[in-house]
């Protein structure tokens, strides 16, 4: 199947299942105007986190990597009113358009972001016992995957669902020697999930819009 098949499956899904969202289209629209790469989740991968988000029945939402808020905006409508969602965002320029669309879509209450390295962040964040968070979604740089995942099962609790998105890099996770550093990363998720007790996981391949990738769903014991 080409790429041109998997848009349109995915144009098919979106016309299907996802309702028209003017607030949602002006986020992307904002993002693109201001310079954001084009890295988005896609509309029905929003949607997948949001269903996610109220499966697992969560209040508080960690999100490692803003980038414009699309995906924040997408799981924070799925908390009750008094949720909330920590979201970290290295680049500054990326957090100041990420506030500008989370206040015009009137979440400003229940959406707070946070700039700086995540690295740096995720400490701060454990010191003042902002855990444990119901749902962690990890969509950052990805060879610093191993760093959020620990600060991720630090912050977690029994039952806390953590995502990981960008895991099958076009089907080179399978392969050890392609010296990319996004690879290693996506590598290391695997590793880390799959070889810790706590931990009940698995992987999921996804074509679309955004190509060919996948993501890693967990559930902490």
């Amino acid at each position: 199947m080409s790429d041109k098949t998997w848009a349109a499956v995915d144009d098919y899904i979106v016309a299907n299942l996802v309702p028209d969202d003017p607030a949602l289209d002006q986020v992307l629209e904002a993002n693109r105007a201001a310079g954001l790469p084009a890295i988005d989740v896609s509309p029905a991968q929003g949607k997948l986190l949001h269903l996610l988000a109220r499966i697992a029945g969560a209040r508080r939402i960690l999100e490692i990597g803003t980038l414009g808020a699309y995906s924040t905006i997408w799981m924070a409508r799925a908390l009750p009113v008094d949720g909330r969602v920590v979201s970290l965002e290295f680049n500054p320029h990326h957090a100041q358009v990420a506030r500008a669309n989370i206040e015009r879509a009137g979440l400003g209450s229940m959406i707070e972001v946070r700039t700086g390295a995540a690295l740096e962040t995720l400490p701060h964040l454990a010191a003042e016992g902002a855990g444990p968070f119901d749902l962690i979604f990890i969509d950052a740089d990805k060879p610093n995957n191993p760093g959020y995942l620990d600060w991720a099962l630090k912050l977690a609790r029994p039952g806390t669902v953590i995502i990981c998105d960008n895991v099958i890099r076009n089907g080179a996770v399978t392969r050890g020697d392609t010296g990319d550093a996004n690879v290693g990363g996506a590598r290391a998720a695997f590793e880390i999930l799959g070889s810790n007790p706590r931990i009940s996981a698995t992987a999921m391949q996804t074509v679309g819009s955004k190509g060919y990738d996948g993501f890693i769903i967990a559930v902490v014991s």
